[in-house]
Parts: structure tokens; C-alpha cells; sequence
């Protein structure tokens, strides 16, 4: 459970520096087609990598609803990382390819399924 929290964690890191960074640029003054659509996109990035702390929380505390969350990441970031990985940026995309098949390899591990098996109002499972 804690090699999944940490895959989640740091790719919910890796979002809050990207939402940092596109904000800078657009707080610099960088040209966008449309301004409103790139404070859209800040926010997005901003959600979801609150909503995937939240789900690395949650899944280390061994509730049950992170894992759909969590697998549904890890497939947003292979439609992301191969495409990248493939397109002439291979370190890139395999930084996101290697952390997400780890993640879901783990995510139906079944350690993993039996800890992370509490509803939301039952004692830990541990």
C-alpha cells in the first residue's frame, strides 16, 4: 500500500508543480490563444492534483474508493505518457509509462485489495 500511496503522491506532486509553473507563465505574460481557457486549465491542474493527494491519502489509510481513482489516473497517464514517450520525448514518457504500470501492477495485488477493503465508516482493516 505505501508503494501505491507514493506513486499517487508524487504524481499529485508533479501536477502542483506543473499548475506552478503554468501559472507563472501566464502571470509573465505569455501568449495564449485565450486567456480565460489558460486560468481553466491552471484550475484543472490545481483539482486534480488535490483530488490525487487525497486519493494517496486515502488509499494509504486503506479505504476502498481511492483504488478507482487511483486506477483511473494511472490510465489518463499512460494515454498521456506513451503518446509523449513515442513523439521524440522518450525519458519523459517513461517517467510517466514506468510509475503508472508499477501503480496499477500493485493496484490489484492481493495484499493491496484485502487492506484497502474498509468502507468509509468501518475500523481499519489492519
Amino acid at each position: 500500500m505505501l508503494v501505491i500511496s507514493v506513486v499517487v503522491a508524487l504524481e499529485a506532486a508533479a501536477l502542483l508543480v506543473a499548475a506552478v509553473w503554468y501559472g507563472s507563465q501566464l502571470l509573465s505574460g505569455a501568449p495564449v490563444l485565450s486567456f480565460w481557457g489558460a486560468v481553466f486549465t491552471l484550475g484543472l491542474l490545481l483539482a486534480f492534483s488535490a483530488w490525487l493527494f487525497a486519493v494517496a491519502v486515502y488509499l494509504f489509510r486503506g479505504y476502498r474508493w481511492p483504488r478507482a481513482g487511483a486506477l483511473v489516473a494511472q490510465l489518463f497517464t499512460l494515454t498521456i505518457g506513451f503518446p509523449t514517450m513515442t513523439g521524440g520525448y522518450p525519458w519523459t514518457g517513461l517517467a510517466m509509462l514506468l510509475p503508472a504500470v508499477v501503480a496499477i501492477v500493485v493496484l490489484f495485488d492481493k495484499r493491496v485489495i484485502a487492506f484497502a477493503s474498509r468502507a468509509g465508516g468501518a475500523p481499519p482493516a489492519l
